[in-house]
């Protein structure tokens, strides 16, 4: 089974990424930043103050596309207002998506909140947004046992990754999630854009949930991203022994993250 994680970055990179979903092989897809709008296709225009991006209206939607027989599941963590190229306001939701090959069966979802509520922005706030993880329970029918994917954005705080007092409620709170949904028997990977530096208190958290860090301090962003630190995405596991292989890929670049590719 192939599990790859990559924020998505709205999709900016839009021709790339949906070009290479289909090429990646991934049994169990999790998509960080993910935009849907409702009854618009297309480009739209994010601002929040500190940022100026373009992104895709809806890229759930673009991403079902690519992939039409993954089953696809989308949350939203906060919503606010992007315009399109004609300068029209829209509701744009903005959060998780994770998506689930035909082959696999989708036998639990579950959710929640690790950072604030969900919030209807009368204008998009550059940091303390809300945060949710989603986690999607499928069976390796080879291993004979449940897996439980978990995925999460973690909070972006403007003044840097260093471990705060909200960071460290983010932690628990997904580790809560972690061991309320799982199983003696089960596999658990949770993956993500954390948004952390690799010696954040966040995974000494996470191993007490009995999770180990597959990424430490690999460079997880592409040249798209000019910024001289270079973590930020995570793949974690419950069984180290269940690990075929983990890669941080490099190329092609689809986004300003590089994506995690797990095969346990």
């Amino acid at each position: 089974m192939r599990i790859v994680s990559l924020n998505a970055w709205g999709g900016a990179l839009a021709d790339d990424l949906l070009n290479w979903l289909p090429n990646c092989e991934a049994d169990v897809l999790c998509l960080q930043e993910v935009t849907r709008t409702a009854g618009l296709t297309g480009w739209t225009h994010f601002t929040d103050g500190e940022r100026s991006l373009p992104q895709r209206a809806a890229l759930f939607d673009d991403a079902r596309t690519a992939l039409p027989r993954h089953q696809a599941i989308f949350v939203s963590s906060d919503s606010g207002p992007v315009r399109d190229d004609t300068g029209r306001t829209f509701r744009q939701d903005f959060g998780l998506a994770t998506l689930v090959g035909e082959d696999l069966p989708v036998v639990g979802v579950d959710s929640a909140f690790v950072h604030g509520q969900f919030t209807d922005h009368i204008a998009w706030a550059a940091g303390d947004r809300p945060r949710v993880a989603l986690a999607v329970q499928t069976v390796d029918r080879a291993a004979g046992r449940a897996v439980w994917v978990v995925q999460m954005h973690g909070l972006r705080d403007p003044s840097g990754k260093a471990d705060t007092p909200a960071r460290r409620g983010q932690a628990e709170r997904l580790a809560e999630l972690v061991q309320r949904i799982r199983r003696p028997h089960d596999l658990v990977v949770v993956c993500g854009d954390f948004n952390l530096l690799p010696g954040s208190e966040t995974f000494g958290i996470l191993a007490e949930a009995g999770l180990t860090d597959l990424v430490g301090a690999a460079d997880t962003r592409t040249s798209h991203y000019r910024k001289a630190v270079r973590h930020a995405s995570y793949m974690l596991i419950s069984d180290t022994a269940a690990v075929k292989h983990i890669e941080v890929l490099a190329e092609p670049e689809v986004s300003d993250h590089r994506a995690l590719v797990l095969d346990i």
